[in-house]
């Protein structure tokens, strides 16, 4: 795949999950698709996942699944 930024071959997509909002708000979608270039450290999202991610935020209360979330601290 071709780096949209620097536009040579070896542009990867890595899937993510992206945080939105806190604390009572909090809202995660999984699964992102983001494209990570190892020549020019860039990563970014395409136009129809950007897209895919306001449909997703704008329907959260159908699509959305409650779960509890550990959290763990750095030492």
């Amino acid at each position: 795949m071709l780096c949209d930024n620097c536009g040579k071959r070896g542009a990867q997509v890595r899937r993510v999950s992206r945080s939105y909002g806190k604390g009572e708000t909090l809202f995660i979608i999984e699964n992102v698709p983001v494209v990570h270039c190892p020549h020019c450290g860039e990563s970014y999202l395409r136009a129809e996942t950007l897209h895919e991610l306001e449909r997703i935020k704008l329907h959260r209360r159908s699509l959305a699944k409650k779960r509890s979330v550990p959290v763990a601290s750095f030492v």
